[in-house]
Parts: structure tokens; C-alpha cells; sequence
């Protein structure tokens, strides 16, 4: 039986779903382990020789912690126990760390706004944290790969910072200055929150309206937070890490290193998710107006029974010629490109807890054969199998 102590910030979702993948392996072998929370604040309050004090009288055989460049992890080592960093400002170069595939991330967010059009693309990050800058340079990478005309920009903030004592001053002239309309990438969701709260109440002059989110600023954070996502107002788009699965991996490694404590050292990473699109980031751009017109009159009304041929009657267009244009600017037909979103949809709902007639019932949608073929078709498997895959409850996970 594992005995294992997690300090870190538990006010976030990460650490606690980090938790949760925990325990559902150590359910799965028929174990019962002994997880221990500690604050951050515990760390910054005491020395490094009383945390291992306190780790000897728990008996722990792991810490996993947010732990400072100045902490002493040999001490936890000579104490027999097994320090596991969950990454913070740095990558430690001693002991195991829990990662994340950060270039990917910052990939995956500039072609999801390159898919919708944007030329105008920003960071929002945070200085000396390394993750922040791999997603950066994830992100610009992929910005200037695509097309070298796109703008990009850059901004960070320092770290660590208080919301009361920041000084928007600085952060509010960079958005002001980026041309619009403009993708914005945060490196967290927390960062994120922040540039909307300040474009919302931000106008370009004093004759000017305040700037509209996403029709402005788009943004788009990381972790999929829903404490967070769903307090924005709008509601925030963002990548889903896959924090579950990485802390089942971790207790894993952390069972073999405990049988055999000669197993070779690695870092665990947690896996990259998709893009879980919402409010803040739902709207394309495109230099045609009439397809401008199209993508939002298809998002707008994707719950109801639209046709090609009542998105005709929205623009001064054949049909032909609509079609003509929309597959050279979107790739696709204007049928298969509703169908997709559709699906898309319908796995938002399934995340959320939705059954599968429940999803597609939100969606207008009544042919419940059809829509599983169409799913399996885009999606690579049912939507039975994708809830299943995707949904690990608190309860469940914490039974162990």
C-alpha cells in the first residue's frame, strides 16, 4: 500500500483531477492507497527539513510537489522517500517530473484559429515559467509556419503576481495595440480569464465602443478549468489536457518504482487534449463577407433544422456559386461542413455528461443510427465509446 503526500495549489482543477487518475489506478490494482493533501502554503511556510519531518511521521513513500528552485529534494531522497515535481516555474533536472506536451498545446491552438480564419494572432504568457514558454513557442511556431504574412505579438506577465496589485496598465496598451481582429492564446486559463475581463471593459478611444469579445479579441486559454471557463463571461474556450489519464501513468511509474527502486528515472506526461470550444472564441473570419455570413448563421442556428438552401436565402448568391466559394475558402461543402459541426457538438455535450440521445436531442437531431454512423465516421468511434473514454467521474476516481 502506497502511501503519498501532494502539496500543491488544490483551489485549481489540475491537481485534483492529477488526483483523481491516482486513485482510480491504485482502485484498479485492489489497492488502497493513502493520499495526503498539503497547500503550497505549507511549503512556503516551512523549511524543507520540516516537510520531511512531517513526510517520516506520515511514513510516505512519495511527496509530489510545486516545489522551489531553492528546496533541498535530497533530503526527501536520504529520507527514503521519492520527491515527484509537478512542474512549476522550472523543469528540475534531478528528480521525475509530471510535464505536459506544452509545444503541442501551443500547435494545436494556432491552427484551431487558423482554421477560422484569423491573420492577426497574440501570446499571453508569464515570465521564467517554462511550460508558458513552450506553449509559446508551440503557438508561434506554428503562427509563422502557416503563413509568414500572419502578425504575431507577444506579452508576459510577471511571476508570481497578486490580481489585486496587477497593474493593467501595461497588459491594456497591448491589447489595444494589436490589430483586430485578433486570436489571443493564453498560456492558462487563469491568464485567459484576465484578458477577457480587460478587453471587455477596454475601448480604443474615448469615442469608441468598448471592444467585443470574440468579434474583436478571440481567446483561448489551457486546462479547460470549468470553475474558471464557466465564470467568464463570455464562457472560455480552451485545450483539455488529459490530466486523468497522466496521473493514472504516474501511479503506475510510482507502483514499479516502489517494487523495484532500481527502475530508471522518466518524466510522466500528461497527454494534450482538443480545443473545447465556447463563447469567447466562437466566430470566423474570412475576407468574403458572404462566407463571413455563412459560418456564423451555421454556428448560430446548428441546434435547428438548417439547409443548404436556407443559408442561400442569407446572401446574394446562387447556390452554385455559394458552393463554389465555400469549398475553395472552407475545403468542404456547406452540407459536410454542418455535419461536422454537428458532431463536434454532439462530443461537447458527451464531455459534459450528456447521453447520447440526450446530445443529440439538444441538437434538433432525431435519427440517433445516422448520427452514431456520422460520428463513428468522423470522430473514429461511437458515441457510446467516446462518453465512455472520456468521462471519469469524481466519484468513480476516488473510490480507490
Amino acid at each position: 500500500m502506497a502511501r503519498i503526500i501532494m502539496m500543491t495549489d488544490f483551489s485549481e482543477s489540475y491537481p485534483r483531477r492529477l488526483l483523481i487518475g491516482v486513485a482510480k489506478y491504485a482502485h484498479d490494482i485492489g489497492e488502497a492507497w493513502t493520499l495526503c493533501r498539503l497547500n503550497t502554503t505549507d511549503r512556503d511556510k516551512y523549511e524543507t527539513e520540516s516537510l520531511v519531518d512531517y513526510a517520516k511521521r506520515f511514513q510516505a513513500d512519495v511527496i509530489i510537489g510545486q516545489f522551489l528552485k531553492t528546496d533541498d529534494l535530497s533530503a526527501f531522497k536520504k529520507a527514503g522517500i521519492i520527491p515527484i515535481a509537478q512542474e512549476f516555474s522550472s523543469r528540475n533536472t534531478t528528480i521525475i517530473n509530471i510535464t505536459g506536451e506544452h509545444h503541442k498545446a501551443g500547435r494545436i491552438g494556432a491552427e484551431y484559429f487558423i482554421n477560422k480564419g484569423f491573420h492577426n494572432f497574440a501570446y499571453l504568457g508569464m515570465e521564467d515559467v517554462v511550460w508558458s514558454d513552450e506553449r509559446l513557442e508551440g503557438f508561434r511556431q506554428a503562427v509563422l509556419e502557416s503563413d509568414k504574412s500572419y502578425t504575431f505579438s507577444e506579452f508576459k506577465l510577471p511571476q508570481p503576481y497578486i490580481w489585486q496589485n496587477l497593474d493593467m496598465t501595461e497588459l491594456s496598451t497591448w491589447i489595444k495595440s494589436l490589430p483586430k481582429p485578433v486570436a489571443i492564446m493564453a498560456c492558462d486559463d487563469n491568464q485567459a480569464f484576465l484578458v477577457v475581463e480587460v478587453s471587455r471593459n477596454l475601448a480604443l478611444t474615448e469615442n469608441e465602443t468598448r471592444l467585443r469579445i470574440p468579434d474583436d479579441v478571440a481567446v483561448l486559454g489551457v486546462d479547460n478549468d470549468e470553475s474558471i471557463c464557466s465564470l467568464s463571461y463570455p464562457n472560455l474556450s480552451s485545450i483539455n489536457q488529459e490530466v486523468e489519464k497522466g496521473g493514472y501513468e504516474l501511479a503506475r511509474y510510482i507502483d514499479t518504482c516502489l517494487k523495484n527502486p532500481n527502475a530508471p528515472q522518466k518524466n510522466i506526461v500528461v497527454p494534450i487534449g482538443n480545443v473545447i470550444s465556447r463563447q469567447s472564441s466562437d466566430i470566423f473570419v474570412n475576407d468574403d463577407p458572404s462566407i463571413a455570413k455563412v459560418l456564423r448563421y451555421i454556428h448560430e442556428n446548428i441546434a435547428t433544422k438548417i439547409s443548404v438552401n436556407d443559408i442561400v436565402s442569407e446572401v446574394p448568391l446562387s447556390r452554385r456559386l455559394l458552393e463554389s466559394r465555400f469549398k475553395k475558402e472552407m475545403g468542404t461543402s456547406i452540407y459536410d461542413y454542418i455535419i461536422r459541426i454537428r458532431i463536434e457538438k454532439i462530443a461537447e455535450l458527451l464531455r459534459d455528461g450528456k447521453t447520447v440521445s440526450e446530445a443529440a436531442f439538444e441538437l434538433g437531431l432525431t435519427d440517433i443510427k445516422n448520427v452514431s454512423r456520422s460520428f463513428k465516421r468522423l470522430m473514429g468511434c461511437t458515441p457510446s465509446e467516446y462518453r465512455d473514454s472520456r468521462m471519469v467521474s469524481e466519484e468513480e476516481g476516488l473510490q480507490g
